[in-house]
């Protein structure tokens, strides 16, 4: 099934940037619920992705870490969710000599208000990433007066 997914962005015309220093990095789950669940969607959709763009060294499953275990985003505004995951993401440092310079791909499953991404985007760009870019499987079609 992650095989068959990590084909529908290409069929879009979506394809894994050029460059050696380019890096693809799933949205990390906290430890917690990658122990209670036993696997990260956003991971497998990153490696398959990559897999099928014949680049699998450029993924980099554990480039951020999410720093603390934030509630469900579930039935949260858009405001809401921005505080819920401020904070929460960190480069690993074990892979920040890699960002420095690099464009890095961030990987994720469902976009809602693009808090998730917004996060994770600032903790890649305060270690020196020169950009970071998003692919998302599906985006949630919410009323205006839901996001806000």
């Amino acid at each position: 099934m992650t095989a068959c997914m990590a084909r529908l962005p290409s069929g879009a015309g979506w394809r894994v940037p050029d460059g050696t220093s380019d890096i693809i990095a799933p949205v990390p789950l906290h430890r917690l619920r990658l122990w209670r669940r036993r696997f990260n969607q956003s991971a497998l959709l990153a490696t398959a992705l990559a897999r099928e763009a014949r680049k699998p060294g450029i993924v980099i499953p554990d480039l951020l870490l999410r720093t603390r275990a934030t509630p469900t985003q579930g039935g949260l505004n858009a405001s809401q969710r921005r505080r819920n995951v401020r904070g929460a993401f960190a480069v690993n440092p074990r892979h920040a000599d890699r960002i420095a310079g690099a464009r890095v791909l961030l990987v994720d499953d469902v976009y809602t208000t693009g808090a998730t991404l917004e996060a994770c985007a600032r903790a890649f760009l305060r270690a020196r990433a020169s950009a970071a870019d998003a692919l998302v499987l599906a985006r949630v079609d919410r009323p205006a007066s839901a996001s806000n």
